[in-house]
């Protein structure tokens, strides 16, 4: 049996950033042309006026400073927010497969790994770009890798569900590389013209190359154990797919991009996600004290900070559970990534920290590391 490690990851950042004092400028436009339209409804009483956002308020609910978007200029634009991506003929490579490719090479570079050499790969995400053919596939022939490669969904979760997918691969002798990839146009999905949740999301791509040691670099993240769950809850949901064609009268409809009810997921995700890391610590034999940091997803600073303090018995240091949310948002599976990939170097030789990611579903997954080298 082979033993899977991580040998490296990789992040490729978009170049656009909006602060919340641009995203508040907008939606307080776009808020005031809208009361405006519908002045006569609002004064009879038939509708309620919307409300003004504030750089506080979102700072205050979420811990979310900027984000990084593919289009900023349609996000912006009080007459039309959100992103405008052109499509792109099939003969060139889509804008996910490319974001990944980026992340990818990035990966790949850090580890030394000639793509070649990769058996499998794992495209997981939350926002596919189509239906099919596998986003996987399209990212395995741009690369020039050989094997098999196929997409996998489990929202926000996805990074950990691919890395433990990727580890039974290489533990079952069906791939000795393979690599995980975690693109995610977020915008696409966001309704900026929700005030409750109009700042939360940002676009990026990770990458995560898991490896049999025999041919890791020397230094590399033993997996020490993965541990996933899931629970159904209707509170984080999208209802956009090929089915909406199917009943016309909801096409467009809020529920057709992100919606979800906000407190009920603090309620019901924090100890759901804190008992989960718990149990996987005793699993292992391990202690939350063992472990020198927490690379969690970045959803919401509130939320990490309590997930934190209960599995930890205190409140959680920068440097026990370090933050990205301020300057990338909530990139979905990919936030813990990032958490990873800029605060891990500090690590020293047989060092512990856990990568947790929870979301829609309700799905959590962790996965429990050693430094090696």
């Amino acid at each position: 049996m082979q033993t899977p490690v991580i040998s490296a990851t990789g992040l490729w950042t978009p170049p656009n950033s909006i602060s919340n004092a641009e995203l508040v400028e907008s939606y307080n436009a776009w808020a005031d042309n809208w009361n405006l339209e519908n002045a006569a409804d609002i004064s009879s009483g038939l509708l309620e006026p919307k409300p003004h956002s504030s750089v506080e308020f979102i700072e205050k609910a979420s811990g979310i400073k900027a984000r990084y978007v593919i289009d900023k200029a349609g996000v912006l634009d009080p007459y039309v927010m959100t992103p405008r991506i052109p499509e792109r003929p099939n003969e060139q490579i889509s804008v996910l497969a490319e974001m990944a490719v980026h992340a990818a090479r990035d990966a790949l570079r850090r580890a030394g790994r000639d793509p070649k050499d990769v058996g499998a790969v794992i495209c997981a995400a939350s926002n596919m770009q189509r239906a099919y053919p596998a986003m996987a596939i399209e990212i395995q022939e741009a690369l020039g890798i050989g094997g098999f490669a196929f997409d996998m969904n489990v929202a926000c979760s996805s990074a950990t569900f691919g890395i433990q997918t990727a580890a039974d691969f290489v533990r079952s002798g069906n791939a000795k590389s393979v690599l995980v990839v975690n693109p995610e146009v977020c915008s696409g999905h966001l309704n900026f013209t929700d005030r409750d949740s109009h700042f939360i999301f940002g676009d990026v791509a990770t990458a995560v190359l898991v490896e049999d040691i025999s041919i890791a670099p020397a230094k590399h993240w033993k997996i020490l154990g993965t541990k996933l769950k899931t629970q159904f809850s209707n509170n984080i949901r999208n209802n956009f797919g090929f089915l909406n064609r199917a009943a016309p009268d909801g096409i467009g409809a809020p529920d057709k991009l992100f919606v979800q009810e906000g407190r009920k997921v603090f309620k019901e995700v924090v100890p759901m996600v804190a008992e989960m890391i718990s149990a996987h610590l005793g699993e292992l034999g391990l202690e939350a004290a063992k472990l020198k940091r927490m690379w969690l997803h970045q959803a919401n600073a509130n939320m990490n900070r309590l997930i934190s303090s209960k599995v930890l018995g205190h409140e959680a240091s920068e440097a026990e559970s370090p933050t990205v949310l301020d300057t990338y948002a909530n990139t979905s599976s990919a936030g813990s990534i990032i958490a990873f990939h800029l605060h891990s170097e500090d690590f020293a030789d047989g060092e512990r920290g856990l990568i947790c990611s929870f979301g829609a579903g309700y799905s959590a997954g962790s996965v429990v590391l050693e430094k090696v080298g």
